[in-house]
Parts: C-alpha cells; sequence; structure tokens
C-alpha cells in the first residue's frame, strides 16, 4: 500500500502547525523532521522520523540547497552548521537511547558503501528506533548505492537529483525481492503521482514537503485514489434493431486491454453493458488492442470517482475505467476518440431485476460485447434470451454525478 512522509524541513514556519494537524487529521504515515520535541508531540498512529547525524551528514539535500555553512531548520528558518549540528546530536542521542520514545524512525544519510555498511549495522544493533538511510542519487555509483541500501535497509529514502524517471526504475526493479520500503523525495503532488505509476508499481512511499495544509489535502485525496471492485450483472437480449446512420465513437487508449476487458457502455446513465476491446483476431484487419469500439455518441461510459462521461465528451488525455469479465477495474488514458458516421443497431436487455438496460452500437459483425465468463459476442449475431455483462448503477445523474433524484429515461 502506498503512503507518504510529511517533510517539515522546509514548511513556511506560519504554517507549520497547520500542516502538522493536517498530517495528523489526513491519517499520513509518517512526518519527519530535525527536531525531536517537535516530533514527540505527534500521536503514536504516525511513523515519527528523524533526521539526525549519521556516519555522513544527516538531512535530505536538494538540488539548490545552501552550502554546508547554512541549513534549513524544521520551520524554515536558518541556522549555523554548529548549531544544527549540536540540535541532530542531541536528537540523535535521544532517539537511540531508552528516553527515545517519541521517535520510531532515525534517518541517517550515506553516500559511500562504508557509510550505508555503518547505517546497516546501526540498524541492526538497534533496539528503539529504526534506523534507515538517505542518499542522494546524481550518478552511477550512487545509484547503485542506492540499490544496495534498498536491499539493506528497512526504509531507503532516495532524492534523484534529474527529473527522469529511469534511475527510479533501475532501483525498483533491483530492489524487487527487498523486505525494505522505498520512499522518493518529490517535488509536487504531480511529481507524486508519476512517481507512484512507475514501473506499474511505483515507489512504496514519497517525501513531500508542502507549503500549506491544503497541500496535505490534495496528498490525501491522491494516495486514496483507487478503482472499485465492480458487481457486475448478467442482462438478457430484449431485442436487436437495426436504427439507421448516426455517429459512433471508438475510444482508442493509452494501454493494453486484457482479453476479457473493455468499458462500460449505456443509452441510459442507470445501466451499462461491457462493450469488448478489440484484442481478438478479426479476419479482414489486425488487432486493435488499445481500443474500443463504443458506440453511439449520446452513449454514456463510466470513469473514475463513479462519474459518467457522454462519448461525445471524451477526448484526449481523459480517463476511463478498463473493466474486466469479474469486475476488476483499473484507470486508462484516453489517447484519441474517434467519432464517424456508421449504421446503427439497437441492443435493448433487461437485468434480472426487471431493469431495462439498452446500447447503441455500431451495425457491423466485428463489434462485440462480452457475456459471462468474458465470452466474447459480436453484436450482429445476438438473438433474444442471449447474455451479456453489464453494470447497473444505484444512482441517477446530473452532469455525470451521481444524485438521489427522479430520474426516468426511455
Amino acid at each position: 500500500m502506498r503512503f507518504a512522509w510529511i517533510d517539515l524541513r522546509e514548511v513556511p514556519r506560519p504554517q507549520l502547525q497547520a500542516v502538522v494537524d493536517a498530517a495528523v487529521h489526513t491519517r499520513m504515515a509518517g512526518v519527519l523532521a530535525t527536531d525531536a520535541e517537535l516530533l514527540g508531540t505527534l500521536p503514536p498512529t504516525i511513523t515519527r522520523v528523524l533526521v539526525s547525524a549519521g556516519p555522513a551528514a544527516g538531512g535530505a539535500k536538494k538540488p539548490g540547497d545552501k552550502s554546508d555553512k547554512e541549513v534549513r531548520g524544521t520551520g524554515g528558518a536558518k541556522d549555523t552548521k554548529d548549531a544544527e549540528g549540536a540540535k541532530e546530536s542531541k536528537s540523535s542521542a535521544a532517539a537511540t537511547s531508552s528516553a527515545g520514545a517519541g521517535i520510531d524512525v532515525l534517518l541517517r544519510q550515506f553516500g559511500t558503501q562504508d557509510e550505508l555498511d555503518a547505517v546497516a549495522a546501526e540498524h541492526r544493533a538497534a533496539e528503539g528506533a529504526t534506523v534507515a538511510g538517505f542518499v542522494d542519487v546524481r550518478d552511477d555509483r550512487t545509484l547503485q548505492l542506492s540499490c544496495a541500501g534498498a536491499m539493506a535497509l528497512p526504509y531507503t529514502v532516495i532524492h534523484f537529483a534529474d527529473p527522469t524517471k529511469i534511475p527510479l526504475e533501475i532501483v525498483l526493479a533491483a530492489a524487487e525481492p527487498a523486505e525494505g520500503k522505498l520512499v522518493t523525495v518529490v517535488d509536487d503532488l504531480e511529481e507524486a503521482g508519476i512517481v507512484f505509476d512507475v514501473l506499474e508499481r511505483g515507489s512504496d512511499g514519497v517525501l513531500f514537503s508542502p507549503r500549506s495544509a491544503d497541500e496535505v489535502f490534495a496528498l490525501a485525496r491522491l494516495l486514496e485514489a483507487t478503482t472499485p471492485q465492480l458487481e457486475l450483472s448478467t442482462l438478457t437480449v430484449e431485442s436487436i434493431r437495426h436504427v439507421g446512420l448516426g455517429d459512433r465513437v471508438c475510444v482508442d487508449t493509452c494501454s493494453h486491454f486484457d482479453e476479457d476487458e473493455g468499458i462500460l457502455v449505456g443509452s441510459y446513465s442507470s445501466g451499462f453493458v461491457l462493450c469488448c476491446s478489440e484484442t481478438h483476431p478479426l479476419p479482414y484487419m489486425p488487432t486493435r488492442p488499445f481500443r474500443v469500439n463504443a458506440g453511439a455518441l449520446h452513449s454514456y461510459t463510466l470513469g473514475p470517482d463513479n462519474r459518467t462521461s457522454y462519448l461525445s465528451e471524451v477526448g484526449s488525455g481523459m480517463a476511463l475505467l478498463a473493466v474486466g469479465a469479474d469486475g476488476r477495474t483499473r484507470r486508462v488514458v484516453v489517447g484519441r476518440a474517434k467519432l464517424e458516421s456508421r449504421p446503427l443497431l439497437e441492443i435493448r436487455t433487461h437485468a434480472e431485476n426487471g431493469q431495462l438496460v439498452s446500447l447503441t452500437v455500431q451495425d457491423d459483425w466485428h463489434v462485440r460485447v462480452l457475456g459471462p465468463g468474458g465470452k466474447v459476442l459480436n453484436v450482429t449475431e445476438l438473438q433474444t434470451g442471449d447474455e451479456l455483462l453489464g453494470y447497473l448503477a444505484k444512482d441517477q445523474r446530473h452532469v455525470g454525478l451521481p444524485i438521489g433524484e427522479f430520474c426516468k429515461e426511455v
């Protein structure tokens, strides 16, 4: 499960208490600071991470940081290196002693193999706080060091100097069998979203320094963004009718669909049919495993956050739900939507509770929908009594959002 640590070191002092309160309220996984006394005030439900002097200089350095003579304090104020070093030494002693009960993780920086070995040895010998490591990746040597750290430590916090995500991919691959957690430093919420998607697995966690409490709440929403498991229904075909020429939409996504996947489409916002992706061979054209020949442009399709869109609104960069025959879902991004005039076919079905579900699609043999068990069905060969897979929504819709109002669609 992905998580986030909130870095308090560069939070503006006027915003510090609000950020701390937001971190507690949103149940952030951890809070990181150089002040052991501040961390000691936090509830034990949060992992309290103390940045401390270690085998090398303590504290995560980022591009643009001040020289070694000056480092940032917990609230963004500047202190001399000697004053900060004395404070960190005191905090470090508290964390590793029996009196340091308010600290859960002691974070030490390493930049050489010897320093990493020292951090790992300290972790093995620790009786109180867990000892973790921070590494600044700037070249191949430090990249390989970060891979070794990810294998040896319970937490490895990594700052990547360059914007490319290739080094993160390398660390993720190297650390695949590791039991420890990888935490990646991110500059903003957009980068956090990207980091969580690298190699489809992403970093276990992110370290983020917010400017305000609002950014903490936004990060919490990002962490909670998941797609649901849907309870699909069996729909029975009532009738099939050729309705003539109209406009239909092909949705081309940026993802490769599985053979039992498609998107949910329906003429009514209360019910959808699972339209099959073009992952199955056709006799006259190659497969298009990224595409769903979805239906007429008036149709609804289901997207993330339980929100519907008309197919006429679907376009490049928009997110939809890919849905499997077992009800699993995942977010897919639309690369292109094609609207073209084609003969259309209306398929009317009903659910076990009698609810009507209608779908209008291109009137052609190569257009397909899915039945129970992921059975692939050509729409022009459907007959009364055939069974399809669909989804019944519990609410009516207004501008795509669920609403508990009376609405009759025919």
